[in-house]
């Protein structure tokens, strides 16, 4: 089962590279678009001497993974291990299938495709426990020293990166380049929260034991009791404290009002839930 699960996530991962080359080789390369992290410092220095941007990545990966090894140890080598070698051998061989082939001449279309392939890449790389190595070392090294977080340093370090090549780009291209780290990150944020956001309900109701079976019952979901009192009669009453997925609100809220027309329902949005039920199987106890 570890052995499954491991070469999955081995596959998830190569997939995740292979996406962020597609979106170098057919949307930003092509385009002449400037861009941050590590295919960003290969366009200046390909820009200066020439050498191609897949050569210049699978070097600076090569760096990056050693002196990740050295200060942040083998563990974490291990988890960048296949993004050092996979994506600068994907970005090679994606540029040699494309052949100068260009999906699209309007460099909106290429700054929007292009973030959006590599804040998915990052997202799926990321999701499956793993590293896409390069840029990340750095800040994660600074991070390990100082307090410095790791997402001041990557974006402080992207901004850097940009402007190296603001010095051989026109104003346009900078630009778009901006707009194109916006995208990937915007995309990035919201694929690695996608399907951890749940609805918290906290529910007041004289019927609290009714609708606790109901939940319990019919949405299989737990609730906890919280003992409060109402704050203009003092009358002593039980909160119920539950957590569902946005498909099963709207069925706890109608099953809510029909016990119980006048309970009061408070919703609010939580960004990740851990535990049984969630991110752990569930288990039924007999009482």
């Amino acid at each position: 089962m570890k052995r499954t699960k491991l070469l999955l996530d081995i596959l998830i991962v190569i997939l995740g590279n292979f996406l962020y080359a597609a979106g170098v080789a057919f949307f930003i390369l092509p385009s002449g678009l400037i861009t941050g992290g590590t295919t960003g410092i290969a366009i200046s220095i390909n820009h200066l001497i020439g050498l191609p941007v897949s050569y210049l990545v699978f070097g600076f990966n090569i760096t990056m993974f050693v002196l990740g090894f050295i200060v942040l140890g083998k563990n974490f080598a291990l988890t960048t291990l296949v993004s050092t070698f996979c994506y600068p051998f994907a970005l090679e061989v994606l540029q040699k299938l494309a052949g100068g082939f260009r999906v699209t001449d309007d460099i909106l279309l290429c700054t929007l495709f292009g973030g959006i392939c590599i804040g998915t890449a990052i997202a799926i790389v990321i999701r499956a426990g793993a590293s896409t190595g390069g840029m990340d070392i750095p800040p994660l090294i600074i991070n390990k020293y100082t307090r410095i977080s790791v997402s001041v340093s990557l974006y402080v370090f992207d901004c850097v990166i940009l402007a190296l090549q603001a010095a051989f780009s026109d104003k346009e291209k900078i630009l778009y380049g901006i707009v194109l780290v916006l995208v990937y990150s915007i995309v990035l944020d919201k694929l690695l929260m996608f399907g951890t956001n749940k609805m918290q309900l906290k529910i007041v109701s004289d019927k609290s034991e009714e609708i606790k079976g109901v939940i319990i019952s019919e949405i299989d979901r737990g609730v906890t009791l919280l003992h409060g009192r109402t704050g203009y009669l003092e009358k002593e009453t039980d909160i119920l404290l539950s957590v569902v997925s946005n498909r099963e609100l709207y069925k706890v809220e109608k099953l809510v009002h029909q016990i119980d027309k006048d309970a009061f329902v408070m919703i609010s949005r939580v960004s990740e839930v851990r535990g049984r039920g969630f991110s752990e199987g569930k288990q039924y106890l007999v009482k």
